[in-house]
């Protein structure tokens, strides 16, 4: 799937069977609160915390809110009128441009 695909079947599904977008300041509550999720699932595996035996932290879970970041982007994304894949690219010049030799002498 494409980001423009991505970007056109998240708008599809939140217009038909989401019933319409959240406003922007709820979505942006959202992806805090799914940012949140994926932060908790990090630290347990692969930071210090100890998971709990109540925490699911499978590769599946991982990927699982790692797309719900993905998704809630792509919804601001879309309901602020951003195409994702030209911005995506313009970031990417710029990083390449700005740390172009950045990183290379790094110990």
């Amino acid at each position: 799937m494409t980001i423009s695909e991505l970007q056109q079947t998240v708008d599809g599904w939140i217009r038909t069977t989401g019933n319409g977008y959240f406003s922007e300041l709820t979505n942006m509550a959202v992806l805090t609160e799914e940012t949140g999720e994926l932060a908790r699932i990090m630290a347990r595996r692969y930071g210090d915390q100890v998971a709990k035996s109540s925490d699911r932290i499978s590769d599946a879970r991982l990927a699982d809110e790692i797309a719900d970041v993905l998704w809630v982007l792509t919804a601001i994304a879309n309901q602020t009128g951003v195409n994702l894949e030209e911005a995506v690219a313009a970031n990417l010049r710029k990083k390449q441009e700005r740390d172009a030799t950045r990183f290379r002498n790094r110990k």
